[in-house]
C-alpha cells in the first residue's frame, strides 16, 4: 500500500469514527464521568506517593528483570507450574496451540487478555481447528461483532445496549431486547455452559509475583475464576512487564488499577493463582496442569531503550485514554493495532511494527493529561515525540513540511513573507481580524473557526518605537514575543511591556529573535529546531538582561527547556543556553515575581471572568494559580471556573492543520463550557488558545471576549 493510500485510509477511519454518534455519546459520558469518581476513588490515599512507589518498584524490577524471571519460573515450578519463555508472538503462539493439540483440547474459554489479542491468539487457534469462545462479557460481545477492543479495560464501550442486544438475537438465536440486566443474565447462562465443557482456559495476569510464583487477575465478573480453575489445563500469558518482586509491589497495583481504570475502589475480585489446583477429569480428581507463558515480544527490545524503558511502568489502567481529548472523539479502533492511545502507540512501536504506530502517534495533541493520571507516571507525549524524531530521522519529514521549516528557521525570509502577508491578505479579511472562510481543500480549517489575519503592524515595529525612551538604568527584560504576538497579536506584546514598566523595568524587544522551534520539535525535525534555537539563544543574550519573559507557555518552555535539551551534544552552546534559560520567566509568574499591585484601594475592573488552562501552562510550568490570583486581586475580577478548565482546546500547534476534523469538535466541548459559566470574559495566558478560542467564539458570533492576562492586567493598572 502506498503512502497516500494508507494517509487516505487512516483519515477515513477518523472521520468514520467521527460520524459514530453512538460511540462518541458512550465516550463523552465515561470522560465526564470519569475525573470525578477517580478523584472519589483516591479519597484519602497520598496519590503521588503511590504514582512514585509504583513507578520506582516498576523502573527497578526492569532493571533487575532476568533475576526476577529466574525467580519466579524457579517458584512457579517448584508449585507444579510449566514456564515457558516467548521470545516472539510466532512462538507464543506455537507453544499454546501446539499444547492443546498435544493434551487433545477441543473447546477453549478465555478471560480478558491484552497480551492474546495483541498476538492475534485466537485467530491462531482457530486455525488449527480449536472452538475459542471469550468469556469476558466486553470480549464476548467484541467476538461476536467480529471486532477488536476499542479500550484496553472496557473493549465494548464504544457499542450501545441496542447494538449489543442485535449482536446476542443473532448469536442466541432469539429476539433479545436491549435490557441490559436481562442480556447479562443471557450471556451467564450461555457461558456457563462453554465453562463445563471446556477442556482448556486461557487467561492473562496483571501481576507476577516473582517471591512466590503467583499470577493474579484483577476483574469485576467471575469469568477469570471459571476459566482458571474449571478446565483440566490453564494457560497463562503473560506479558513479561508483569513480573514484579513481591507482594508489597502487588498491593500497590491491586490499590491503583481499579482506582485508575474505572474510578471503582476496588474490583469485584481480585484472584490469585500459586500453582496447580485440583481439578475434576472424567469424575476423577487430580491436579490440573497450568502452564505459564512469559511473553517478551519486542517487551525487551523497550526495556533496553534509554527512553522508551519508562514505558515500562504501565500496568495497563488506560486512565491515559480515560483524559485523552484525541480518544474521546475517535476512540480506539482508529489506532490500528491492538492498543489504543498515546501507550497504544508506544506499545505498538515495539511489540508489532513500528510502521503501525506512524500514523496514530500523530493523533496525540501533547496536552499531557494521560502523564498527569498515570499511576506509573510515563511522560506519554515526550515518548510520542521520541518516536516521531526517530520517524523523522529515518524516513524524513516530508518535502512540504521540511520546505516550510526552511523557510521559518529562516528569519528575515519569514518575516518578510509574513509583512506581504498582511497586506495581501485582503481578500480573505475584508479589513477585519479574522479569515472566516478559505477556499478549496483549506476551508475545513475555517469550519469551525475563524483564524485570525496577520496584523498591518507587526510588534517588532511597535517594540523599537517603545524602547526610544529607555534609560538602561533599570532592570532590564527581554521580551521573547514568539510569532503569534510578534504577527498577529500585537495587542498583547502592548500589554506585556505595560504591565513591566509599570513594575519598574525595561523591556527590550531583540530583533533577532526567530520561531522558539517548537513546531519543528513537534514534527520531529530536530535540525531545524537546532537552527532557531541558536538564533534565540543569541539573540536572549543581548544586552545581558536581568529577565527572559514571554507570554506564550509554549515559547516559555522551549525557552526553558529545549534550548538545553537540543543543544546537549554541543558544550558550547549548551553553555550558553543554560544561562539564557536560566533568566526566562513566563509573563505571569514575572508580574508575581515583581510585585504587580492594584495601585488603588478600589478595585479597577468589575465583572466575571473564566479561565482556561492551557497544556503547557498548566502540565509544564504548573502556574494554574498564577494568573487566577493576579486576575482576582490585581484586576478586582470574579472567578467563574469552568468544567474541564485543563482539557486542552483543540490547538495543539499544529494539530488543527493536521486534523482540524478532531480539533473542532475539542474546540467546541471548550466553548460549551465556558457559556455554561455565564461569564463575557474568558482568560487564558497562551497566544495559541487566544487564537483556537476567538476563532471559535467569532465563528459563533458570541458576544464573550477572550483576552491575554497581560491585557487584563495593563487595562487595571491603567484604570487604577
Amino acid at each position: 500500500m502506498s503512502n497516500e493510500q494508507h494517509n487516505q485510509d487512516f483519515k477515513a477511519s477518523i472521520q468514520k469514527a467521527l460520524n459514530d454518534q453512538v460511540m462518541r455519546g458512550a465516550l463523552s459520558r465515561f470522560a465526564d464521568a470519569y475525573p470525578t469518581a477517580r478523584k472519589n476513588a483516591y479519597q484519602g490515599v497520598d496519590i503521588e506517593a503511590l504514582r512514585g512507589e509504583i513507578a520506582c518498584a516498576k523502573a527497578k524490577n526492569g532493571e533487575n528483570l532476568d533475576q526476577l524471571i529466574k525467580l519466579f519460573t524457579e517458584n512457579a515450578t517448584k508449585r507444579g507450574a510449566k514456564v515457558y519463555y516467548a521470545k516472539t508472538a510466532e512462538d507464543a503462539n506455537r507453544y499454546i496451540a501446539n499444547l492443546a493439540i498435544e493434551k487433545k483440547v477441543k473447546k477453549i474459554v478465555k478471560s480478558k487478555s491484552m497480551a492474546s489479542e495483541e498476538i492475534h491468539l485466537n485467530d491462531h487457534l482457530k486455525k488449527a481447528g480449536l472452538i475459542v469462545n471469550e468469556t469476558d462479557l466486553g470480549e464476548w460481545i467484541i467476538q461476536l461483532a467480529g471486532q477488536k477492543p476499542s479500550h484496553m479495560v472496557m473493549p465494548a464501550i464504544h457499542l450501545s445496549k441496542e447494538q449489543v442486544a442485535g449482536y446476542f438475537s443473532k448469536e442466541l438465536k432469539s429476539d433479545i431486547p436491549p435490557d441490559i440486566p436481562l442480556m447479562v443474565q443471557k450471556a451467564r447462562v450461555e457461558l456457563r455452559t462453554k465453562f463445563i465443557e471446556a477442556d482448556m482456559g486461557i487467561s492473562g495476569a496483571n501481576f507476577a509475583v516473582a517471591e512466590t510464583g503467583t499470577i493474579a487477575t484483577v476483574t469485576n465478573e467471575g469469568n477469570a475464576r471459571l476459566t482458571t480453575t474449571l478446565p483440566r489445563v490453564h494457560v497463562a500469558l503473560v506479558g513479561i512487564e508483569k513480573v514484579i518482586k513481591d507482594f508489597k509491589e502487588a498491593a500497590n497495583i491491586i490499590k491503583a488499577l481499579p482506582k485508575s481504570a474505572t474510578g471503582q475502589l476496588i474490583t469485584s475480585y481480585v484472584t490469585m493463582v500459586t500453582g496447580v489446583t485440583p481439578t475434576e477429569v472424567d469424575g476423577q480428581v487430580q491436579d490440573k496442569e497450568l502452564h505459564i507463558v512469559l511473553m517478551d515480544n519486542g517487551r525487551s527490545d523497550m526495556l533496553k531503550d534509554p527512553k522508551f524503558k519508562q514505558a515500562w511502568q504501565c500496568i495497563r489502567c488506560a486512565s491515559c485514554l480515560n483524559v485523552c481529548p484525541a480518544y474521546q472523539m475517535v476512540g480506539g479502533h482508529v489506532y490500528g493495532h491492538i492498543y489504543a492511545g498515546g501507550i497504544g502507540a508506544i506499545l505498538t512501536f515495539f511489540f508489532n511494527d513500528p510502521t503501525d504506530a506512524e500514523k496514530p502517534q500523530n493523533l496525540c495533541l501533547g496536552c499531557g493529561r494521560c502523564t498527569e493520571v498515570c499511576p506509573g507516571k510515563i511522560p506519554i507525549p515526550d515518548l510520542i515525540l521520541e518516536m516521531r524524531r526517530r520517524m523523522a530521522d529515518k524516513k524524513g519529514i516530508g518535502l512540504i513540511p521540511k520546505a516550510i521549516f526552511n523557510v521559518v528557521a529562516n528569519r528575515k525570509l519569514m518575516h518578510s513573507l509574513l509583512r506581504v502577508a498582511s497586506v495581501g491578505q485582503f481578500p480573505l479579511t475584508g479589513g477585519k481580524p479574522f479569515i472566516r472562510h478559505l477556499p478549496f481543500f483549506f476551508s475545513e480549517l475555517t469550519k469551525e473557526r475563524s483564524l485570525p489575519a496577520v496584523a498591518p503592524k507587526p510588534f517588532r515595529d511597535i517594540a523599537k518605537e517603545r524602547e526610544k525612551k529607555n534609560t538602561g538604568k533599570k532592570k532590564r527584560v527581554n521580551f521573547y514575543a514568539g510569532c503569534l504576538i510578534d504577527f498577529c497579536y500585537p495587542h498583547i506584546g502592548t500589554a506585556v511591556y505595560d504591565v513591566l514598566e509599570h513594575a519598574g523595568c525595561e523591556v527590550y524587544f531583540p530583533w533577532d529573535q526567530a520561531c522558539c522551534g517548537a513546531p519543528s520539535k513537534y514534527m520531529g525535525d530536530t535540525e531545524s529546531q537546532i537552527r532557531l534555537v541558536k538564533q534565540n539563544v543569541a539573540a536572549m543574550e543581548e544586552g545581558n538582561p536581568d529577565y527572559i519573559v514571554s507570554a506564550c507557555p509554549t515559547c516559555t518552555v522551549a525557552m526553558m527547556e529545549d534550548i538545553i535539551e537540543v543543544l546537549k551534544d554541543d558544550p558550547a552552546w549548551c553553555e550558553r543556553a543554560k544561562k539564557v534559560a536560566a533568566k526566562v520567566r513566563d509573563f505571569s509568574a514575572l508580574a508575581e515575581e515583581l510585585g504587580v499591585k492594584a495601585p488603588g484601594k478600589k478595585k479597577s475592573l468589575k465583572g466575571k471572568f473564566t479561565y482556561h488552562d492551557s497544556c503547557h501552562y498548566r502540565r509544564h510550568l504548573h502556574l494554574s494559580d498564577v494568573p487566577r490570583k493576579l486576575l482576582s486581586e490585581v484586576a478586582g475580577m470574579e472567578l467563574v471556573e469552568m468544567k474541564d478548565s485543563d482539557q486542552c482546546c483543540g490547538m495543539a500547534g499544529s494539530y488543527l492543520v493536521k486534523f482540524p476534523e478532531i480539533s473542532a469538535p475539542i474546540l467546541q466541548k471548550k466553548l460549551d463550557n465556558i457559556a455554561a459559566t455565564g461569564s463575557e470574559l474568558v482568560c487564558v495566558d497562551c497566544p495559541g488558545c487566544v487564537m483556537q478560542i476567538s476563532g471559535g467564539l467569532d465563528k459563533r458570533r458570541s458576544s464573550v471576549k477572550i483576552r491575554h492576562t497581560a491585557e487584563v492586567l495593563a487595562e487595571a493598572l491603567r484604570k487604577g
